[in-house]
């Protein structure tokens, strides 16, 4: 699963890595937390008009990739929090769909640099994200309306200020060119041709490569032990 907060944040965040792994056979779900709906300068659009935009734009993302499982959460772009209603629509998602491994963004970072400001709703939609999963899906007395408790084993950070592991795209870096190429609302045709600069960069020249800050919530070696991990893990 991948807990964005905008359409277009995971095809510049972890589209790379998400169509390696579905070529793989992994089953991908994305939850958008807004569907963007004041991403313009645009006056001739509502948010309502330019929210409809970016849901088709990024429908149309997620099949370039193989994912055709989206989940649209409707909050107003430029207005998510942290709140205890976030968490729990994330705990919801997180219940119904069972992930092994959950994508989010850096709820850390408020800069790159000296030319970007993170935008405040990647930062409300991580810390909300990792909320949900550390510890409140998995504890059955929490919110059992929302589902079955269920245990994320993994967390993946992508844009991390202090990335640990490094996924090589170099077969899908086209992929993930075109997938970001499906938001023609929102990205120019030389922001599509920089990602490939910017994945090289990310992979330190060697190998276009997207970068991550992973966290091991159930070691994998006791996941191969069947019942007992349970044990194990607490």
């Amino acid at each position: 699963m991948v807990v964005a907060a905008h359409p277009d944040d995971i095809e510049f965040g972890c589209a790379g890595t998400v169509a390696k792994w579905v070529r793989c056979g992994c089953h991908v779900v994305y939850v958008l937390v807004t569907s963007g709906n004041i991403g313009t300068h645009d006056v001739n659009h509502t948010r309502d008009t330019l929210a409809e935009v970016r849901e088709r734009e990024q429908l149309a993302a997620a099949a370039v990739c193989g994912v055709h499982d989206v989940e649209f959460l409707r909050y107003n772009d430029g207005e998510v929090m942290p709140t205890l209603e976030l968490c729990k629509d994330i705990v919801r998602m997180i219940r119904k769909h069972k992930p092994e491994v959950v994508f989010t963004m850096d709820p850390t970072m408020l800069w790159s640099g000296n030319e970007y400001i993170n935008h405040p709703d990647h930062r409300a939609v991580g810390l909300a994200t990792l909320d949900a999963i550390a510890p409140v899906a998995s504890m059955p007395l929490m919110y059992p309306e929302l589902g079955e408790a269920h245990r994320v084993r993994e967390v993946w950070i992508q844009w991390p200020q202090q990335p640990d592991t490094w996924i090589d795209i170099s077969e899908t870096i086209e992929v993930k060119m075109e997938a970001l190429r499906q938001h023609k609302s929102q990205v120019s045709e030389e922001t599509v041709q920089g990602i490939r600069q910017w994945a090289l960069e990310a992979g330190k020249g060697l190998a276009p490569a997207e970068a991550y800050k992973v966290m091991i919530l159930v070691a994998r070696e006791a996941r191969a032990s069947g019942p007992a991990a349970q044990e194990v893990t607490g």
